[in-house]
């Protein structure tokens, strides 16, 4: 298709301007986080790390940051195991209600947040508190799989279908096994797309907050939510603001990573 110098002119303006409002308060965040000034003048009158240090020193974020790896790192576990299992499933076998074991799989990621976060607290009310387990870290690493799940599906999905099954057969024809078999050639063929799955995964657990806020119960406080807690009390601004410039580095790394593997293996 030809265009127009004045058509893509526009469109380049509004690629620049889309771009804008995305990254430019989050540009923004990150000024902030050295900002000099505890009211965030604008321009900064000056930079300092202060606020750097004070977020290091403080108990809340520790704990906080602990918390929420401790939680990605558990959904993200799960997420491998069942979705790995799923897409190798819907993948190569073929059996009744196939398209709709997929498409339940998808559909958390779909839903709202605060409808997924409903539904989670009300079905570990019913089934957890009979049995003396309430909310806390393991109701939130569960709640968090629910849509890590996805990630680690969709990854894996597109790689077996992209790998056929022409290699296991005739690794089976040469006389290993399953597992060896899956140990030698499935496995380093999908490795990556397991990496690229799991940094997704850790990703999205680590920045979630509206299902944590249904799941996590009154003793659990991951980094969003401390966040969200400490946003709009005064002494605190400037340390917010440097949990929220690190969170946006935390956040970039593993989806740049995920990003470079999928591309690599696809230039392969």
């Amino acid at each position: 298709m030809n265009l127009s110098r004045t058509a893509r002119l526009l469109f380049r303006l509004a690629l620049v301007a889309g771009l804008g409002v995305i990254y430019v308060p989050l540009l923004v965040v990150l000024l902030n986080s050295f900002n000099a000034d505890r009211t965030f003048a604008w321009p900064p009158t000056g930079l300092t790390l202060r606020w750097w240090g004070a977020a290091w020193e403080s108990t809340g974020v520790r704990d906080a940051l602990w918390t929420s790896v401790r939680a990605g790192l558990g959904a993200t576990a799960i997420a491998l195991v069942l979705g790995t299992m799923a897409a190798f499933a819907v993948q190569r076998y073929r059996f009744f209600g196939r398209d709709t074991v997929s498409l339940l799989i998808i559909l958390p990621i779909a839903l709202p947040g605060i409808v997924t976060g409903i539904a989670l607290n009300n079905a570990f009310r019913t089934v957890l508190e009979p049995f003396g387990v309430g909310l806390g870290l393991f109701t939130v690493v569960v709640g968090h799989a629910t849509f890590c799940v996805v990630t680690v599906y969709n990854n894996v999905l597109a790689r077996l279908r992209r790998m056929g099954g022409a290699l296991e057969e005739a690794s089976a024809d040469l006389g290993a096994d399953p597992f060896t078999t899956f140990r030698l050639v499935t496995f380093p063929m999908m490795r990556s797309a397991l990496l690229a799955g799991g940094l997704l995964a850790f990703a999205l657990s680590f920045d979630e907050i509206i299902v944590t806020t249904f799941t996590a119960g009154a003793g659990v406080r991951t980094l969003p939510i401390w966040i969200f807690e400490n946003l709009f009390r005064p002494n605190q601004a400037p340390v917010v603001n440097v949990v929220a410039a690190a969170l946006i580095v935390a956040s970039v790394v593993p989806i740049y990573l995920a990003q470079r593997l999928s591309s690599d293996v696809g230039a392969h």
